[in-house]
């Protein structure tokens, strides 16, 4: 395995990935589409300080953990990125929206967005392949 490609890879999927979290869960969606009483006052700087690395982490995982089992072309990833949507992501946030008063909108796009996210891990698989 090439690492310097590994961490390149990762490096440009988790920048690219993080920016589907500011879009389909950012300011426009939240300042819209949120119960206010639900989010934390003050300063969010924290927060985001202490899950920024978490698009990283999931990108490299998901490329090791295909590359592991053997995935090499675009369907097989598609397939494999959908697979861990229907088995975390999903069912996790509409666990939650089940629970927490969770705008339905909301919902969606944080689902939406994790599947878009999932299939920018698998396009930057198929990319270290190439």
């Amino acid at each position: 395995m090439n690492w310097t490609r590994f961490v390149v890879i990762v490096i440009g999927a988790g920048l690219l990935s993080s920016l589907t979290d500011w879009f389909f869960a950012g300011d426009w969606i939240h300042r819209r589409w949120t119960y206010p009483e639900i989010w934390r006052k003050g300063a969010e700087s924290r927060a985001i300080a202490l899950t920024s690395p978490l698009p990283f982490l999931s990108c490299a995982v998901f490329l090791y953990a295909a590359l592991r089992i053997g995935l090499h072309t675009a369907p097989s990833l598609a397939k494999f990125a959908a697979a861990i949507w229907c088995i975390g992501p999903l069912p996790l946030i509409l666990t939650n929206a089940a629970f927490i008063r969770m705008h339905r909108v909301f919902v969606a796009f944080q689902a939406l967005g994790w599947l878009i996210k999932l299939m920018i891990f698998a396009a930057a698989t198929l990319i270290y392949l190439k």
